[in-house]
């Protein structure tokens, strides 16, 4: 019931808002759970990728930072929302996963920003990711649908407090890939089995990023040091 009043509300408010060029819906699946893979360019990317999948379906399930549920009316609309708090940092960080991995095997759609931050690549593009998405595809085997979405930033841009250009009907790329093959890793839950998994996912999630944008991505992926800003 939640879910269904922020959609009644939300939805046709981004649609106002911005424009929508959408591509890739055919490769989320129909039905039984599954992990989408997103990149992080602003702190409003859930609402595009969430508008998305709404649109096709799916009322996505979407892991967030801890802190955020200590935020008041903001906790208490994720809670009803059905969210998982990830415990970064933490002895409850595997929970979170655990948490995210019940999801998944009751059927839900599931969203990872695998970087687990905003990048700090200086021209956006994803940088090398943690490890955890990697591991929630091999704890459930489900299927991981990369999305990379583009725009957004130039509705609030990376670290901003607010939007700019409200009114601008900026358009925002969203686009979907085919389910990231991990076949030969199925049954492995090794670290060194979940350092693969999330560099073929971030690849594919790049590769995604590189056909809206029309650019050449960078040959290696950004790393970054936890602590520079750029």
């Amino acid at each position: 019931m939640a879910y269904r009043g922020v959609i009644t509300t939300v939805r046709p408010l981004l649609a106002r808002l911005t424009r929508q060029e959408w591509s890739g819906g055919e490769h989320l699946p129909h039905s039984g759970g599954f992990i989408v893979a997103g990149n992080h360019i602003s702190e409003i990317d859930p609402f595009m990728v969430a508008h998305f999948l709404v649109n096709h379906g799916w009322a996505p399930r979407f892991l967030a930072k801890s802190g955020l549920f200590d935020v008041p009316v903001v906790g208490t609309a994720l809670r009803q929302l059905g969210q998982v708090p990830v415990y970064r940092g933490t002895r409850q960080a595997s929970e979170s996963l655990k948490d995210a991995a019940a999801a998944v095997r009751q059927g839900d759609c599931v969203v990872i920003m695998p970087e687990g931050t905003l990048t700090r690549e200086p021209g956006l593009w994803p940088m090398r990711a943690k490890s955890g998405v990697g591991r929630l595809a091999l704890m459930t085997g489900a299927p991981v649908i990369p999305i990379a979405q583009w725009g957004v930033q130039n509705l609030l841009a990376p670290y901003a407090r607010r939007p700019t250009g409200l009114f601008s009907r900026h358009v925002m790329h969203v686009k979907a890939g085919p389910a990231v093959d991990l076949s030969d890793l199925a049954g492995r839950t090794d670290s060194a089995a979940a350092t693969e998994a999330t560099a073929r996912i971030m690849k594919a999630l790049t590769v995604l990023l590189a056909e809206i944008r029309g650019e050449e991505p960078p040959g290696e992926p950004f790393v970054w040091d936890g602590k520079t800003r750029p």
